[in-house]
């Protein structure tokens, strides 16, 4: 059974400071046409960026000294495209060992009442995929004295599916050139939430424990 320990294992630098992700597209055929380029531009909280930065170096120091930031964050993207591609095509069942056991089946009920095209956007391609931020990290412990650290993903993608015009209200809409004409494409958002427990003689896996994307799931 594929673990969130084997999805969330890879390396990858992303840019810390203001967000920038830069994807090109171009035209094919006789006609050369400058490549067009959709920019994804964002400006960080200072504060929540200090606190992460706080959480980082504790967790190295007192959790996991092996713990690299750029790693779990190409890991999150790897776990992204899986799991949003399982919730696509309503496999279930292959989320076990990757997303919290409460979790699949209230995902589960709100797919039911998906329509098709809106479980088409669900996915996310590396393809597709413009930038990845941690946008939120915890520390805590139970009462039980259990320890947990949970780090929020923030992932920008772009989607085909065909949705209706007044959907997903704040999202935003591009016309992207592909071929010879243009294709439309929104630039959707999906938070995805990994736990792990460090209490010692426990499984040291990651797992999803929220999941959301844009406003199809609500």
């Amino acid at each position: 059974m594929l673990s969130c320990v084997q999805v969330v294992n890879c390396k990858h630098r992303i840019q810390v400071g203001a967000a920038l992700a830069l994807r090109s597209y171009s035209s094919e055929g006789g006609d050369r046409k400058p490549h067009q380029k959709l920019m994804v531009l964002g400006i960080p909280n200072p504060f929540i960026w200090l606190r992460t930065r706080v959480y980082y170096f504790l967790i190295r120091a007192y959790f996991d000294s092996d713990f690299n930031i750029d790693d779990f964050t190409e890991g999150a993207k790897q776990a992204l495209f899986h799991v949003s591609k399982l919730l696509s095509q309503c496999q279930f069942s292959a989320l076990e060992g990757l997303v919290a056991s409460d979790l699949i089946g209230k995902l589960e009920e709100k797919c039911g009442l998906l329509s098709p095209n809106y479980k088409s956007a669900l996915l996310a391609s590396p393809d597709e995929l413009m930038h990845t931020v941690a946008a939120d990290v915890g520390i805590y412990y139970d009462d039980e004295g259990r320890r947990f650290v949970s780090i929020l993903m923030r992932f920008w993608y772009l989607s085909s599916a065909r949705l209706p015009e007044d959907a997903l209200e704040g999202t935003r809409v591009f016309k992207v050139a592909v071929g010879r004409e243009g294709e439309t494409k929104r630039l959707l958002t999906a938070n995805y939430e990994f736990q792990r427990e460090f209490t010692k003689g426990v499984t040291p896996d990651w797992t999803i424990t929220r999941i959301e994307h844009s406003k199809l799931l609500d």
